[in-house]
């Protein structure tokens, strides 16, 4: 009798993902169980190391949403004529000789040599989705297979199946997502981002799942109390698993509601003056923020950037109203990380989905504005084992056409992976065994001038 108890039991038992989800439901709607816990994933078979060493253990992605000007930020034309420049002609030495930013960049020309920048990024692809998909992917938009991000990949391969124990999911993004493609594909939801919403510069980072609008931490620990006053299945079954596995969530729950967790987004801790220097706007509290995750052992973080880039009208305003934001903020970022000693071992990561039309558009409606532009573009990459104060590559004289070594989008994640000990070449499950790998081959037919290696310590 005691036997077939036990098996009823076995067989009415749910999975601990399933136990985990029912918690989180039941203490007030928290973030998708099955990425809070690892031991719920599928396991995938190690990626064997890439030649390169491996010295990156995580990566702050600074994605600029809408494509950010090229020659109005890391690759000015001064002498391109006013059809090219616009107003904005000026230029900014920086520390490390022969390499120059625009004038809307002193901060960061202070921290060139900790930097360095791949000015003959092409694609050639100027549709926001599809050029996105590239950038994040690696792969070529249309196919069959929708693949996953950089920060999915990441999840995977340093974040649930290294046994990543961390409250917080492996995959973050501050603050919103960016909606124009599924940042998982097919890994399923698992591995989509956590977004933390809110904004970072308000007086209370209101952290979606975390902090709840209008409660309390009393009110939560209240609430936690009543919990488990009105638990009266836990002293009548203490050794039952699915209950067990159901406590166990709720307690992890809390800890990240209430303990260790919700300390990280905590962004008082910090003192007012490095919050100053980061600058009071969303985009500085972002970074100070990235800084706090990747410190608190998250892998991959992406600081979603998306206002005012697409800058089809107007160009010129919107750069004087953005640049300096992202200027000040990724500068402090930087200097921060090294100062921490924690830039020899994170990527930062700096770009958009492609570049701006080089040539001004005057014509109403559009007043001064730049298009979409996949041909040549800009990309920043420090820490991690990529060198500082290099340049790869060159654009031609108006930031038109990559005049020197081209670089495509395998040959930056590739050299991105490489650096994190990720083998671009390894399996990704799919869920109808369809093959499929981290980043194409050759074979496929992707234009590649190969790893990065000139800049790759």
């Amino acid at each position: 009798m005691s036997t077939k108890k036990n098996s009823k039991a076995k067989s009415q038992s749910i999975s601990r993902r399933e136990a985990l989800r029912r918690s989180l439901y039941a203490t007030a709607g928290l973030m998708l169980v099955d990425r809070l816990h690892p031991s719920a994933l599928a396991v995938v078979q190690a990626p064997k190391a890439p030649a390169v060493k491996a010295k990156a253990k995580a990566v702050i992605q600074v994605f600029l949403w809408g494509g950010a000007s090229h020659t109005d930020t890391l690759d000015p034309k001064p002498d391109s004529g006013y059809d090219y420049t616009g107003p904005l002609k000026g230029t900014c030495p920086t520390n490390v000789d022969g390499i120059v930013l625009s004038e809307l960049m002193p901060q960061l020309a202070k921290q060139a040599d900790k930097y360095s920048l791949i000015r003959s990024m092409t694609h050639r692809n100027n549709g926001h989705e599809t050029a996105a998909y590239l950038m994040q992917t690696g792969h070529t938009p249309g196919e069959r297979l929708a693949y996953p991000s950089m920060g999915a990949v990441f999840a995977m391969f340093k974040g649930y199946n290294a046994g990543y124990k961390g409250l917080i999911p492996p995959y973050v993004v501050l603050t919103q997502p960016q909606g124009r493609f599924s940042e998982a594909g097919f890994l399923g939801s698992k591995y989509k981002p956590f977004a933390t919403g809110g904004d970072p510069n308000a007086e209370r980072f209101e952290v979606e799942g975390v902090v709840a609008r209008g409660i309390t931490d009393e009110r939560q620990k209240a609430r936690a109390g009543f919990l488990q006053k009105m638990d009266t299945m836990a002293g009548t079954l203490p050794n039952h698993p699915q209950l067990a596995a159901s406590k166990e969530a709720e307690k992890q729950a809390y800890e990240l509601i209430l303990g260790k967790g919700k300390e990280v987004f905590d962004l008082s801790k910090e003192k007012a003056e490095l919050r100053e220097k980061y600058g009071r706007n969303t985009f500085g509290q972002d970074c100070i923020m990235a800084r706090r995750l990747v410190e608190s052992g998250v892998p991959f973080v992406c600081i979603n950037y998306p206002a005012g880039w697409d800058s089809h009208k107007d160009n010129f305003q919107t750069m004087r109203r953005q640049v300096p934001q992202l200027d000040q903020g990724l500068a402090v970022l930087l200097q921060d990380l090294h100062d921490r000693g924690l830039l020899e071992s994170t990527i930062v990561w700096c770009c958009g989905e492609f570049g701006r039309t080089p040539k001004v558009d005057w014509q109403p409606p559009w007043n001064g504005g730049r298009n979409h532009f996949g041909n040549c573009f800009t990309v920043l990459v420090a820490g991690g084992g990529f060198k500082g104060g290099h340049l790869v590559g060159k654009s031609d004289a108006k930031g038109e056409e990559p005049a020197d070594r081209p670089v495509y989008p395998v040959d930056l994640l590739g050299s991105v992976y490489a650096l994190a000990g990720i083998d671009a070449t390894a399996k990704l499950p799919h869920p109808l065994g369809l093959e499929a790998r981290v980043l194409p081959g050759a074979e496929e037919g992707v234009k590649s001038n190969g790893l990065l290696k000139e800049i790759m310590s």
